[in-house]
C-alpha cells in the first residue's frame, strides 16, 4: 500500500481549494467492489456516455479484482473514496501491453489530481512487470477523458465504430417468440370438463 500525499493539481483553480486532505492510493480490496459500482454507475450514464454505460456493471469490477487485483487501484480522501483505475495486462507474442479499462473520479473531488496519480501509479506498475506499451479507450464524446489521456502523453487515436442491431425486431426473434408462445400453449395442462 503507497500512501503518498497528493501535491499535483489540474489547474490554477484548485489552489482555492483548502489543503485539508491528502490522496492516498492503495490496491482495491473487496471491500471496495460495491463503492466502485455504485460510483462507476453515477460516472457511466447512458445520456452521457452509452458506450461506456452498456459496459459497465458489477462484473466488470468483480473480474478486474479477481483476474488483475494489482492493476486495480483506489484513491481515497478521508477514508472516502475519491476514485478508482482498473487495468490488466495483455500478451501478445513477445509483446505486453497494458490496458487502462477504467478510470473513474467521484464528482466531489474532481480537479484535485487524482485522476493523474492514478494513471501515474498504474504506469509504473506496469513499467516494473516489463509492460512496453500501453492502451486506453474511452467514447468518442469523452471530450474530458481524450484530453486528459493526451496530456498524459498517450497519442495515436483512432475512433472505433461500434454498431448494434435490435434483436426483437428481427424476424427470427419474433418467429422464435411465437414458436415459444405455442409451444408453451400446446405443453399446458388442460383440464377435464366433466359432463
Amino acid at each position: 500500500m503507497n500512501d503518498l500525499p497528493d501535491k499535483s493539481t489540474d489547474n490554477d483553480s484548485d489552489r482555492d481549494r483548502p489543503e485539508s486532505n491528502s490522496v492516498s492510493i492503495r490496491e482495491m480490496n473487496i471491500d471496495d467492489i460495491a463503492p466502485i459500482f455504485h460510483l462507476g454507475e453515477q460516472l457511466f450514464t447512458s445520456d452521457l456516455y452509452p458506450y461506456l454505460y452498456r459496459t459497465w456493471d458489477e462484473w466488470e469490477v468483480i473480474g478486474m479484482y479477481n483476474t488483475d487485483s494489482e492493476y486495480c487501484l483506489v484513491a481515497e480522501i478521508d477514508d472516502q473514496l475519491a476514485g478508482f483505475i482498473l487495468g490488466t495486462i495483455i500478451i501478445k507474442a513477445s509483446w505486453k501491453y497494458g490496458y487502462i479499462t477504467w478510470l473513474g473520479i467521484s464528482p466531489n473531488f474532481q480537479r484535485r489530481g487524482i485522476a493523474d496519480r492514478l494513471v501515474d501509479k498504474i504506469v509504473e506498475r506496469m513499467i516494473e512487470d516489463n509492460v512496453r506499451f500501453m492502451l486506453v479507450d474511452t467514447d468518442p464524446a469523452n471530450t474530458p477523458a481524450i484530453n486528459f489521456f493526451t496530456r498524459k502523453g498517450f497519442g495515436n487515436a483512432r475512433e472505433h465504430v461500434f454498431l448494434s442491431l435490435n434483436l426483437a425486431k428481427h424476424e427470427y426473434y419474433g418467429r422464435l417468440i411465437n414458436y415459444e408462445r405455442d409451444k408453451a400453449e400446446r405443453n399446458r395442462p388442460r383440464l377435464r370438463r366433466r359432463t
